[in-house]
């Protein structure tokens, strides 16, 4: 009975140690992903922002304003390697209560790394401009797991894209560590736009196309582990120019920075992926090992335990010698 006893527990921890290498070495590269079934609000505010209105036809100066990013996750076009995402900013004037301006994006994506996939009829489109689709590359929603501290290529939807992010340090965010990354444009042209000549401070002509430039510094907090922005500061400058370089038009001026309710909400999330990352990565394979080595031992000791008891009971059997 101890023999036998003896082969289950050590069979069974055999099972464990094989587990823990899995778990170890396999498992994260299966199930440590971004999910295909994403939802997630993202909410920046900020004050004093100026933006040229077609409404009201002016540039309108000095008003609160909040863009809500919306990201849900496209499960039927997605697959075990890639994830398809959908995200729509919608950029309001609070003081007012008009729109902005709105940004609606489609992107694929390798789940492990954030690289942009080419596939799924990605596309992105901004206001009235005209919507592009395909040609994106770089990262779109989110960091690698494990981001290092180096420089990422990221899509830049307003250049439509990507745009080098720089690691400039660390920094706590609500308690969580995290590195920072910033995106630094300069006077950048993009695209054309065209509109009455008075607005443009041609008051001779009846319309005008300007080139549209931007000027932009975006800083994005990243949780390392999963790759996830935790909190962003977006300042950003739109204009039109003349051909000698003037400033004829701004079209959009302001800073925009994560809220502290959002920022409380990312951490949250992120502090949950950790542990859930630290299951199948290092506590699941250390249990595993653990219980594997135990129950190698004892089944071990039982084995040969029940060896030795067999042979003393065999040699006491023997005749030890004879009396005449």
């Amino acid at each position: 009975m101890r023999r036998v006893l003896g082969l289950v527990l050590t069979g069974l921890g055999a099972f464990f140690l094989a587990l823990a290498l899995l778990m170890r070495f396999y498992l994260p590269g299966q199930v440590i992903k971004f999910p295909l079934n994403e939802y997630l609000v993202i909410a920046v505010s900020g004050h004093d922002l100026s933006y040229f209105s077609a409404k009201q036809l002016k540039v309108v100066t000095g008003v609160n304003a909040k863009a809500t990013t919306t990201v849900e996750g496209d499960v039927a076009a997605g697959s075990s390697s890639t994830a398809v995402w959908n995200s729509f900013t919608a950029v309001e004037d609070l003081t007012n209560s008009q729109p902005i301006e709105y940004v609606n994006q489609r992107s694929a994506f390798n789940r492990r790394t954030g690289a942009i996939v080419d596939c799924c009829g990605a596309f992105v489109a901004i206001s009235d401009q005209p919507t592009i689709k395909g040609h994106q590359s770089g990262l779109a929603y989110a960091w690698p797991f494990n981001s290092q501290k180096q420089t990422y290529q990221v899509f830049d939807t307003t250049l439509a894209k990507p745009e080098p992010f720089r690691y400039d340090g660390t920094a706590t965010v609500d308690g969580l560590s995290t590195y920072k990354y910033v995106e630094h444009i300069v006077n950048r042209q993009f695209g054309t736009e065209t509109l009455p000549g008075q607005l443009a401070g041609y008051p001779g002509l009846p319309e005008v196309t300007l080139p549209e430039y931007v000027t932009e510094t975006n800083t994005f907090w990243i949780d390392p582990v999963t790759g996830q922005p935790v909190n962003v500061v977006e300042n950003r400058t739109l204009a039109l120019e003349n051909i000698s370089g003037q400033t004829k038009l701004i079209l959009y001026k302001g800073v925009l920075s994560g809220t502290p309710q959002n920022v409380k909400t990312n951490v949250g999330i992120a502090n949950s992926a950790h542990f859930k990352i630290s299951l199948v990565d290092f506590i699941g394979p250390l249990v595993g090992l653990i219980l594997g080595v135990v129950l190698l031992v004892v089944g071990v000791a039982l084995i040969l335990g029940k060896r030795d008891t067999e042979e003393f009971a065999y040699e006491s059997d023997e005749p030890v010698g004879s009396t005449t």
